[in-house]
């Protein structure tokens, strides 16, 4: 099945059942453009559709949502429609906001992102040097607050056991992410071969199984990786996060550009007492934070740390 193109990447799981947002979120401004209802497709999709989903999705997760985004919408969630039996998008949408089960479907069709092994490898090759330089008897802990399907954690665990040269080192990983479903899949564990094909031979031959017979094609994390990590669905712009600090590196990853910079500046105070004095916090590569430099500072090839004033 052809995978399309991420809308955005996950925020922090917890998607809320409780009460849905109102439709009165701050989405961007879009300018003017023609009406998106199209004769080949199968539901009408106006321009006040795209605004209210834009404005739920802004409300809900901080994402401003580009109107270059307005086809991938309609792809994801026309599926809904079609699976709920609804005739219009607004309908649907209506529904989406009564009923906490497809709101968090809602949630997570807007939210689903691809992810890879050891993506951005140097910030693993940083990580390991900290982690054979750890000497306290108190675990290493990680927080991986954009988890997707599990690539990144378990390619943060797989880099924990080489630098202790053990399958079980003094670490603890936990892994965040806000759309369900790719926790579920995380999980798990368990991947297509072609999603563990540029891993080295001996890689594959330590932290994976084979599957065999009717799992042939798929491979499974070894069970050593996963009792290393905690998973929990978290969303970064709720009020309170069920983690506890303090944190001897955070990779918080391609996840900072989907927001707005008042957004980012506030999540990223919020990170600041997670994170140890002496902490490491890595970014996407296409990820900046000057604009909270009064939080944290760059050390190169979008890593960071606490600002002297804010490690104290």
């Amino acid at each position: 099945m052809s995978e399309e193109p991420p809308l955005f990447p996950r925020v922090s799981p917890g998607v809320k059942t409780g009460g849905r947002p109102s439709v009165t979120g701050q989405a961007a401004p879009v300018s003017a453009r023609p009406s998106i209802a199209a004769p080949e497709r199968e539901f009408a999709f106006s321009n006040a559709d795209f605004e209210r989903v834009r404005a739920l999705i802004y409300q809900h997760a901080g994402i401003s949502l580009s109107p270059i985004k307005q086809d991938m919408v309609y792809s994801r969630l026309a599926r809904r429609l079609r699976a709920r039996g609804d005739r219009t998008f607004a309908e649907y949408l209506d529904r989406a906001q009564r009923e906490p089960e497809e709101w968090e479907t809602f949630v997570n069709s807007l939210t689903t992102n691809l992810t890879s092994f050891f993506r951005e490898a140097h910030h693993f090759d940083i990580l390991a040097e900290r982690l054979k330089k750890h000497l306290s008897k108190a675990p290493f802990r990680i927080w991986c607050s954009a988890a997707s399907t599990g690539e990144e954690p378990y390619s943060l665990a797989i880099t924990a056991c080489e630098a202790f040269n053990t399958l079980a080192p003094p670490v603890q990983i936990v892994a965040t992410d806000i759309d369900t479903n790719v926790l579920a899949t995380a999980q798990k564990g368990v991947y297509g071969a072609d999603r563990v094909e540029r891993l080295s031979r001996e890689r594959m031959q330590r932290f994976f199984l084979r599957g065999t017979g009717t799992q042939e094609g798929l491979v499974r994390v070894r069970p050593d990786l996963q009792r290393l990590i905690e998973f929990k669905r978290i969303n970064l712009l709720d009020k309170s996060w069920a983690l506890q600090g303090p944190f001897d590196a955070m990779f918080c990853r391609n996840v900072m550009i989907y927001f707005d910079k008042p957004t980012q500046h506030a999540i990223l105070e919020r990170f600041v007492p997670l994170l140890k004095p002496d902490g490491l916090l890595f970014a996407g590569h296409s990820e900046s934070f000057l604009h909270a430099a009064d939080l944290f500072r760059s050390m190169g090839r979008t890593v960071y740390e606490r600002t002297p004033a804010r490690a104290r």
